[in-house]
């Protein structure tokens, strides 16, 4: 299987609920992010990607390490993500890629299409932060 290098924000609201978008094309939702470019730090490919898909900087940002997954929207790959907490510094707007994005609460997620990584990790950082 092809590895996917990517970063990924977990940004959690003052109710506790998990911010996640859905990309243009696409079914499942997911946290904010993707992959690094040549050279590219994991937390300035972090900050530009959250700039560019929701209009907004990060701040507070906290290592939550390396997780894989299998690729949400990429068959036969895996996504290597570095995952990070993070807090936005103005009101989120959906742009570039993204297509919708939801706030959903983490302990009950409903029946939104998640991502492997969303699903199977990132809920459980979302459900103690």
């Amino acid at each position: 299987m092809t590895v996917i290098r990517i970063v990924a924000a977990v940004v959690v609201d003052e109710r506790g609920w998990l911010l996640v978008v859905r990309k243009r094309g696409t079914t499942a939702f997911m946290q904010p992010g993707g992959k690094l470019e040549p050279g590219e730090s994991a937390v300035d490919a972090l900050a530009r990607e959250v700039r560019e898909e929701l209009g907004v900087g990060v701040t507070d940002v906290r290592e939550l390490g390396h997780h894989t997954a299998i690729a949400a929207n990429e068959p036969g790959h895996t996504v290597d993500a570095e995952l990070f907490s993070v807090r936005l510094d103005g009101v989120p707007q959906i742009a570039a890629e993204i297509e919708e994005m939801a706030w959903i609460d983490p302990h009950a997620p409903g029946d939104i299409e998640l991502a492997p990584l969303t699903r199977d990790t990132v809920l459980e950082f979302a459900r103690v932060s």
